[in-house]
């Protein structure tokens, strides 16, 4: 029986598939695409690689080795206990979402500052308004918690605008590749919300960032202050930053939320001062993004055949 690797990843353009196969073949290995879930069903016991996103895919396969997900985050699978058991090991795809998530955050921040949510509805009650008052980037101090590939790449694109200041805020206190003009230590965020008119969430879903702004964090934010999440929804608590925004004081835009989807009936829907997208931000629907995961993938995919160690391993202990 030949090494099977299961691609299950569906509407891989056909550029993406020739590529994997062609890797596949110069090291012997059998490749299997699946565009649903019922096709990788009837092939995962066989698969001794997988590249894909869901959990269930690693349960009961006895051959599995290694499972890489195209996602950056891996909640998901913390719990699976293929991974927990050592029986196979788990890379991501962290550093291919930068550039779409970065641009999804730019287009979030100048929504809110133009308020182009309001002239939408004005415009589509065919009236002639244009006084609204709007606000500039120029000038904002922002502070931007995670300076990862997400955070780096929207410091880039920020930097354009001339903002006062961009203040990364991390773990190690290390400013990568200088995109910062300062690094505070986790630690200390509450020493610089006082001073962020903008404030970027792009942290994973790990024991350390669950619940790390809760009420007294999000009061400390000035008057007027943008909050943009695009990590994880646990990083806050949705309920306080609801209460901001419905008096008034903050202005918000989530991709992401403690629960997903978003409740029908939940209050959210309707909460002003809040702009929401349906977790989209790094959706694989932009093709660059895709042959970053592939490009990933197949590194570590010849890292493998050799017997090397590979590049994008998870620790799923750190949640990353």
């Amino acid at each position: 029986m030949n090494r099977l690797l299961l691609v299950a990843v569906p509407n891989l353009s056909e550029d993406n598939r020739k590529r994997i196969y062609e890797a596949s073949s110069r090291n012997g290995l059998e490749v299997c695409f699946c565009d649903t879930a019922a096709e990788a069903k009837e092939m995962q016991a066989r698969a001794e690689i997988i590249l894909g996103q869901q959990a269930d895919l690693a349960e009961n396969v006895p051959l599995l080795r290694w499972l890489c997900t195209p996602s950056a985050g891996v909640d998901q699978f913390a719990k699976c206990d293929v991974f927990l058991s050592g029986q196979a090991v788990l890379t991501n795809s962290t550093g291919a979402y930068g550039v779409t998530i970065s641009e999804h955050i730019v287009m979030l921040l100048l929504e809110i500052l133009r308020r182009q949510q309001e002239y939408t509805e004005i415009v589509a009650q065919r009236q002639w308004v244009r006084d609204l008052p709007v606000r500039s980037i120029r000038d904002s101090r922002i502070t931007l918690v995670g300076t990862g590939d997400i955070g780096q790449e929207t410091a880039i694109r920020l930097r354009g605008f001339s903002p006062s200041c961009l203040i990364g805020v991390n773990r190690s206190g290390r400013n990568p590749g200088d995109r910062f003009d300062k690094i505070v230590r986790s630690e200390n965020l509450k020493e610089v919300l006082p001073k962020s008119d903008i404030l970027i969430l792009s942290l994973p879903g790990t024991p350390d960032t669950y619940g790390m702004l809760g009420g007294k964090e999000l009061a400390l934010l000035p008057d007027g202050a943008v909050v943009i999440n695009v990590g994880r929804g646990t990083v806050f608590s949705q309920k306080d930053l609801e209460k901001e925004l419905r008096n008034g004081r903050l202005f918000a835009a989530l991709d992401v939320f403690e629960e997903e989807p978003i409740p029908a009936d939940d209050s959210l829907w309707t909460c002003p001062n809040l702009l929401i997208t349906p977790h989209i931000a790094g959706n694989m629907t932009l093709p660059y993004t895709v042959r970053r995961i592939i490009d990933f993938f197949l590194e570590d995919l010849d890292n493998y055949c050799a017997g090397a160690p590979l590049k994008h391993c998870v620790d799923l202990k750190r949640g990353y």
